[in-house]
């Protein structure tokens, strides 16, 4: 595998779900297909976009190929983060075609969902922005790690990767907790943490301000909602002294919605949907045999 780059995820995490993807395949007898392939065959291959979109998924594709097959070699033109025009072309694979054939799928399954996470981020971004994007935990289990590393290529970034990166109080927490009372433990129990505290209406907004929350999620809010709790958190840095709590702006909202929320004064909008209602990027190995 190549070296790591920024919208990477670890490489451990790669090589363990590129092995149980393959294994799933491949087990017990492998690729029954392939192996009555002549002997001494091989491929030159294109890896094409059908579609246009945003590529993300190298380290898997790649890590599938080596781990299949060490002879097969991937020459690549485009790399994660990259906007693909239809029919551009992604990479060269050549090496023994049974090899090839046996991982062909399970490279392109990685490269296609995370390329699609990809897309579908990269049009949120552009529909946001100057707004910047997070994304969830709505990742399927497993494959948070890659699902979030093709969110960075599409231009967004990261949200808590999972329960043990800061304190965030969601409306269930709440009903057992209170927003003061859960601060505070919180500030006690976890003093080096960031408090993130789930808001759905201005009291709760005020609440978490006064009890010294550092990021406030406005949950379901329309616009004109999200301006008046930006102004009553502006007033509060001011009369305090502070800086301000950081403004997230989630739940409901869509990529023909999210332009509204562009200008209300929030930090962030976040969406589930980046990462769990994103279609697959089509794209294809087209294979040319070599004779033996």
């Amino acid at each position: 595998m190549s070296a790591a780059g920024p919208f990477d995820p670890p490489p451990g995490v790669v090589r363990d779900l590129v092995a149980r993807a393959l294994a799933e395949d491949l087990e017990p007898l492998g690729d029954l297909s392939a192996a009555l392939l002549p002997l001494g065959a091989r491929a030159d291959a294109r890896l094409v976009a059908r579609t246009a979109g945003v590529l993300a998924g190298r380290a898997c594709a790649e890590e599938t190929f080596a781990q299949v097959d060490a002879q097969i070699c991937c020459d690549w033109s485009a790399t994660d983060g990259d906007r693909l025009e239809a029919g551009a072309e992604v990479a060269r694979v050549t090496g023994p075609l049974a090899s090839v054939l046996s991982a062909e799928r399970t490279a392109l399954n990685f490269l296609g969902h995370l390329s699609g996470i990809a897309t579908r981020t990269a049009q949120f971004v552009d529909a946001a922005a100057p707004l910047r994007v997070w994304d969830t935990r709505k990742t399927l289990p497993g494959m948070r790690s890659i699902q979030k590393a093709a969110v960075r290529a599409g231009g967004a970034r990261n949200h808590r990767g999972n329960l043990s990166d800061w304190v965030m109080f969601k409306d269930n927490h709440l009903t057992a907790l209170g927003i003061v009372e859960g601060v505070a433990r919180a500030r006690d129990m976890w003093p080096g943490r960031t408090v993130h505290v789930e808001c759905e209406n201005l009291d709760q907004v005020r609440q978490a301000l006064e009890a010294g929350a550092d990021a406030l999620l406005l949950d379901n809010m329309t616009p004109d909602e999200v301006r008046a709790c930006v102004a009553v958190a502006e007033r509060h840095a001011t009369e305090s002294g502070t800086r301000r709590a950081l403004l997230e702006v989630s739940g409901g909202i869509t990529l023909s919605t999210v332009g509204s929320y562009a200008d209300t004064g929030v930090d962030v909008v976040s969406s589930g949907s980046l990462t769990n209602s994103a279609e697959v990027l089509d794209l294809g190995l087209d294979i040319d045999v070599l004779s033996p």
